[in-house]
């Protein structure tokens, strides 16, 4: 049943030599990569305003205006810089390998660390967000954000678990919609402001605009700090070029391009609006976006309601769809950080339909956890943003400034100028936010990602020094003789009652040594005397050892009689241990079980010279077995078998 509902939600199994057709063109990799870039459109202006508006009123337009200028001129220059990385690194990785090969391996691991947190709180806050504007329009909705939010990430990672081309069909139309819609609002609202159609503004209490006339820099700085979330998921780009058709380096850079191109029109756009409509935070529980979209089209008209709500839905799709970008970044780069075994391996495996469907889970489930304990809240969520990308930033273009340092090349000054400009001012943007974001939750990313770096760190000590362990050297190999070497084993069959799987297992011990031993825990005089008496009516010379457990006991006692001069144990034997298991046919019927097999196998495991063995006996479906003839209703306590 389980394997036909995978099966179900996310398809039938692909071949490996599909990878090939698993791959983006330009035409879906655009909106599948670049929809969280693109959707911070919907409310990167207005988590500016929303710091502004409060303390300098309405001339917070008007620095909006300038703030958002400064972001644009940043997004060109990042653009520029990793069109580089697309070009050096074309194997995927982005910040992650740039930092690690150029700076060494704690700046890799820092990137890594930051950009992975980063990809997780795309995901919540996208989704966050999504939902939050369409209960703005839809006031039904607003008790049910949390849950709504939480069913929203499970579709996506099973639309993500489907593989890169289904996924990137499914969610690919959307964020063209949602193009299109805003540059229909911006066509739109800036041909009835040079007409002449009067400007309907949006009520707002004369309290919520603040009164104080000087501008700090503190508020400048806190203003684009929040802004500075317009330019996540410009990076995803560079990690997933191998995702990308060949010539994979090209259509990545295309794409990049394209990405600029459209954020530049969109972002700056919704911002001159924004000056020009006064559309405010908070005024009638809509959001920005979702104003000027009420005040451009309105909803007189049956034709304008269908653009309101058209634009209304299309910026609840993209906000939820941007987290494709995570999607697709968050899986190949812990996948290329488990290769060089900074992560845990299993992450660097594709699943069924050639995703890393590992890394995919993984992200879906920090996310939904994010979402809950945040209650859904964008404005919470929002602290704890940005940071994590923008350090990624710095030392993806700090690592590309020492890279052309060291190799030169062609044009080497002019690429060293755009990566050390890039490097700088991301990385006074990565203090900036910092330091105005602090107090908002910036603090949690702070020191999650030096303990998400130390758990990196462990993970690789771990692999070193188990590949040390097990490596054989040169001088070993001459030494090891399979036919001439030869260990003494002795079997030891663990069994509760007398049954058809405890005799099976029997049976099978008896064709691997001749040294079989059949060991059983009492803990009470009746249990151990009923063993005893359905044991002698077996034909076997394997001997029966009882021990019997006052604390009730069961892998101490094992252990200890292994440990006896009485099983005579030698050093260099081998001893294997058969556990005996019935395999039922249904998964909650093992809840029914206590497992026992479990923690003997764990424990037996820690002593290298015990070998852990399973023998299996596949039981029948309960109906069939109850409606067998032989099947005797009156046999004694027959779960106790």
């Amino acid at each position: 049943m389980v394997r036909e509902l995978k099966q179900f939600l996310i398809g039938e199994p692909l071949n490996n030599v599909d990878l090939k057709d698993e791959k983006y063109n330009v035409r879906w990799g655009l909106p599948i990569l670049s929809s969280d870039a693109i959707s911070s459109v919907a409310y990167a202006g207005e988590e500016m305003l929303l710091v502004m508006i409060p303390v300098i009123g309405l001339m917070s337009y008007k620095y909006v205006f300038y703030i958002s200028l400064a972001i644009i001129g940043l997004l060109t220059l990042l653009m520029l810089s990793y069109r580089q990385t697309i070009d050096n690194y074309p194997n995927g990785g982005g910040a992650y390998i740039v930092a690690k090969e150029n700076l060494g391996v704690f700046a890799g691991v820092t990137a890594g660390a930051a950009l992975s947190i980063d990809y997780i709180m795309t995901v919540a806050v996208s989704v966050s967000s999504g939902v939050a504007q369409i209960a703005s329009a839809f006031e039904v909705l607003r008790p049910y954000v949390v849950p709504i939010s939480v069913i929203l990430v499970i579709l996506l990672m099973l639309g993500n678990l489907r593989g890169i081309r289904e996924s990137s069909k499914i969610f690919g139309l959307p964020a063209y919609l949602f193009i299109f819609a805003v540059l229909s609002m911006l066509v739109v609202g800036f041909y009835k402001y040079f007409t002449g159609v009067p400007i309907v503004e949006p009520k707002v209490s004369s309290n919520y605009y603040g009164t104080t006339a000087s501008v700090s820099i503190i508020l400048i700085l806190r203003a684009f700090s929040n802004g500075c979330t317009a330019l996540t998921g410009v990076e995803a780009v560079s990690n997933a070029v191998p995702n990308f058709k060949e010539p994979s380096t090209k259509n990545a850079k295309m794409v990049l391009l394209l990405l600029s191109a459209i954020i530049l029109v969109l972002f700056g756009g919704t911002s001159i609006l924004a000056n020009i409509y006064h559309a405010t935070p908070g005024a009638g529980h809509q959001t920005v976006l979702v104003q000027m979209a009420d005040q451009i089209f309105g909803r007189a008209t049956f034709l304008n309601s269908a653009m309101f709500y058209f634009i209304t839905t299309m910026l609840f799709l993209i906000l939820v769809l941007a987290a494709n970008t995570a999607f697709s970044g968050f899986p190949m780069l812990v996948s290329v950080m488990a290769s060089e075994g900074f992560v845990p391996r299993q992450l660097k495996m594709r699943g069924d339909r050639l995703s890393y469907s590992n890394g995919i889970i993984i992200l879906s489930v920090a996310a939904a956890l994010l979402i809950i304990i945040f209650d859904a809240k964008v404005s919470s969520l929002m602290g704890l943003y940005a940071v994590g990308v923008f350090i990624s930033f710095t030392l993806s273009q700090t690592g590309m400034l020492f890279r052309w340092f060291r190799n030169k090349g062609n044009h080497w000054h002019i690429k060293a100028l755009i990566n050390g400009a890039g490097a700088l001012v991301t990385g006074i943007a990565v203090i900036i936010i910092a330091v105005t974001k602090f107090n908002e939750g910036a603090w949690i990313v702070v020191i999650v990602i030096p303990i998400l770096m130390t758990l990196m760190l462990k993970v690789k000590k771990h692999y070193v020094a188990l590949a040390k362990q097990l490596r054989i050297n040169q001088e070993e190999y001459e030494s090891i003789d399979i036919s001439r070497d030869h260990y003494r084993n002795r079997v030891i069959v663990p069994i509760a009652s007398i049954n058809k799987s405890s005799v099976r297992a029997l049976r099978y011990a008896k064709t691997i040594s001749d040294n079989v031993t059949a060991f059983s825990v009492a803990i009470d005089d009746e249990a151990e005397q009923k063993l005893k008496n359905n044991y002698g009516k077996i034909k076997t010379d394997i001997p029966l050892i009882v021990k019997y457990s006052p604390y009730r006991k069961v892998i101490e006692p094992l252990l200890e009689f292994i440990k006896s001069e009485e099983y005579d144990y030698k050093p260099g034997d081998i001893i294997t241990v058969i556990l005996p298991q019935f395999a039922v046919k249904k998964w909650w019927q093992k809840l029914l079980h206590n497992g026992t097999r479990i923690f003997i196998e764990r424990e037996l495991m820690k002593h290298k010279h015990i070998v852990v063995s399973t023998i299996p006996l596949q039981m029948n479906d309960d109906d069939d077995v109850i409606r067998s003839p032989k099947y005797n209703p009156t046999h004694e306590k027959p779960w106790e078998m």
